[in-house]
């Protein structure tokens, strides 16, 4: 049991980093560059919040297995949809999976063609990358109530 609270305060951790640096973004930096029109406002925070970032969505990764398979949901169950965790676990899967996309998106084409007179589709992808965070952060915490 220890091993799980220990995982799991490391899962905390590291939620705290992405879902909060994603929150800061959206509600500090993107305000700001839409009012003042400037992309370097987003590109620096970008560039300050990855080193960070990224290791704390890999620790959210590996903590996240982790925990699944302390509640016997081993890989076999993934998307099974058949419980109550393992409703949890897949859909925090899929948004796994959707938050990547949008994190090759991001870094393949939304910020190498990011232009100051056209903030929109940057804007569109911390809204809804930060959105997609809270909605893990919630499913996260139903799991302590049984699931879904």
């Amino acid at each position: 049991m220890m091993t799980h609270q220990i995982v799991l305060i490391f899962h905390l951790l590291a939620a705290t980093v992405w879902v909060g640096g994603h929150l800061f973004l959206a509600i500090r930096y993107l305000p700001e560059a839409l009012k003042k029109k400037d992309a370097s406002v987003l590109v620096n925070f970008k560039d300050k919040f990855e080193p960070v970032g990224l290791p704390s969505l890999l620790t959210l990764l590996i903590t996240g297995i982790a925990m699944a398979y302390h509640y016997d949901v081993s890989v076999t169950h993934w998307f099974s949809f058949s419980g109550s965790i393992e409703k949890v676990v897949s859909a925090k899967l899929l948004l796994l999976f959707l938050s990547v996309g949008m994190a090759i998106n991001a870094q393949l084409f939304v910020f190498p063609k990011i232009k100051s007179d056209n903030l929109r589709p940057v804007a569109f992808q911390i809204i809804a990358i930060t959105v997609i965070g809270v909605a893990m952060l919630v499913l996260g915490s139903w799991v302590r109530i049984g699931g879904l």
